[in-house]
């Protein structure tokens, strides 16, 4: 907003003039900081998007492989790592002049450093959209079956057809916007429906837990799959191949509006993924499935109802997504700009790509857990603090050079000791699968009859 001005000199301006300009004054300064404040929200409620994406739901399963007391003291360190990494990062760019995760590594370990990088900043968040086409076609397909008269079998209510339909009237359209900024109000909606399944799981915690058969070791200090549960935890909290897109969307972009940002992000994300990891976790305990809204009953209305919140959280995330997969390709073969013809190609490539490789594959278990220590780990531990350690100044005993090396060496053990766990144990799918207790005669929502205590799947 351009500043008011006087086109002639004029005398000394009288009491009340002077009144009006003090008045104007305060109104073009109360304009700006509403902007601004109005900016800094978008930008918080769209890193808060990222970070709550379809990794929430794969969180108390992590407590079920770390152990339960080991697993929430796990998820407070991954959430403090990322928290600091993601400013870390931003650090690294002004010290570099490096705009992009991508220019930083390149202007930090050079041509192979830059390749490295960016096929981990397109694969991490192309297969998360793979992941949210999945989870929208399973979660609204069992809300579409709660509906009365509806055959279960109907080929419209199928998963097929909800991703194709879900992808042409919803995220392709999103996908398209060429600046991220304008996703705040999609992403604060997104935000306000994960607090309703936070409610929901709260809920079915006090009314459901008791009915679920006691299993042994379920209180444990810790379990031998914590590395798989860091990565899962990782996959959850990521959101760096997006913080220079959304750094660069502020009107402000200084390094304390990013801190605020972040701080602010993190504590909200960590907040909610721990209630909802310690809720869905204390329900089910060792039956507890990698997507928890396996584990409800299909009969159960109220967690319908947060299964059609979830599909719609992850439905608003995945533009965001697709938002950096289209930014790595246009740096990497375009120099970072995309005429309107170009943008549109890409995104509708991307797009049918992730759709189609959903259609044909519905259980990505192990999938996410490679993503998660194969690709989300380097990008939050050890790309972050190794290039701060190449491109700071300070003495290898300065406090930041210090948690950066430790940061950088737990990220290399949990991405290895990760990678060869997940190989060896990987983690089966119960994709479409009636849990024990839900079946008549055995514990369910509506019948507190003892269940037999053996974990076995009905289809």
């Amino acid at each position: 907003m351009e500043e008011f001005r006087q086109p002639h000199p004029l005398p000394l301006p009288s009491p009340g003039n002077q009144e009006e300009t003090d008045e104007r004054t305060t109104l073009v300064c109360k304009l700006r900081n509403k902007q601004r404040m109005s900016n800094l929200s978008s930008a918080t409620f769209n890193v808060i998007n990222s970070i709550i994406g379809s990794g929430i739901i794969g969180l108390p399963y992590s407590l079920r492989e770390a152990g339960f007391p080991l697993g929430v003291l796990l998820l407070l360190g991954v959430a403090y790592i990322t928290d600091y990494s993601i400013i870390l990062l931003i650090k690294g760019g002004n010290l570099s002049g490096a705009n992009s995760y991508q220019s930083l590594v390149n202007k930090t370990y050079g041509f192979m450093g830059y390749l490295l990088l960016s096929a981990l900043q397109f694969l991490y968040p192309f297969i998360a959209m793979i992941s949210y086409n999945i989870i929208t076609g399973d979660t609204l397909a069992k809300v579409f079956q709660r509906i009365p008269g509806v055959d279960q079998d109907n080929l419209l209510i199928g998963r097929h057809v909800i991703i194709v339909c879900v992808t042409l009237l919803f995220t392709l359209p999103l996908s398209l916007y060429r600046n991220i900024a304008k996703l705040g109000k999609v992403s604060f909606l997104s935000l306000v429906l994960t607090v309703i399944i936070l409610v929901i799981g709260i809920i079915r915690t006090v009314t459901f837990s008791s009915q679920i058969p006691q299993t042994e070791d379920a209180w444990v200090f810790a379990k031998p799959n914590a590395i798989q549960a860091i990565g899962v935890m990782s996959f959850a909290f990521i959101c760096h191949h997006n913080s220079f897109l959304i750094y660069r969307s502020l009107k402000e972009p200084t390094l304390s509006n990013w801190a605020r940002i972040t701080h602010v992000s993190v504590s909200f994300s960590v907040f909610v993924s721990l209630v909802f990891a310690t809720c869905g976790y204390v329900t089910f305990r060792e039956y507890t499935e990698g997507d928890i809204f396996e584990n409800y009953c299909r009969d159960d209305d109220l967690a319908t109802f947060g299964r059609f919140c979830y599909g719609i959280t992850v439905i608003l995330t995945f533009p965001i997504e697709c938002f950096v997969t289209r930014e790595v390709i246009a740096n990497v073969f375009f120099s970072g700009k995309l005429t309107t013809v170009w943008h549109a190609t890409l995104t509708v490539i991307v797009v049918v790509v992730a759709t189609g490789i959903s259609l044909v594959y519905d259980c990505l278990g192990i999938v996410l857990e490679l993503n998660g220590v194969l690709s989300a780990t380097p990008l939050v531990f050890i790309l972050p603090a190794a290039c701060y350690l190449k491109l700071s100044e300070e003495r290898w005993t300065h406090p930041d050079s210090l948690l950066s090396g430790l940061i950088l060496a737990v990220g290399v053990l949990v991405m290895i000791v990760g990678f060869i766990m997940t190989i060896l144990h990987p983690q089966e799918c119960g994709h479409g699968k009636e849990m024990p207790y839900c079946f008549p005669g055995n514990s369910s929502l509506y019948n507190n009859t003892s269940p037999s205590s053996q974990s076995i799947h009905q289809p």
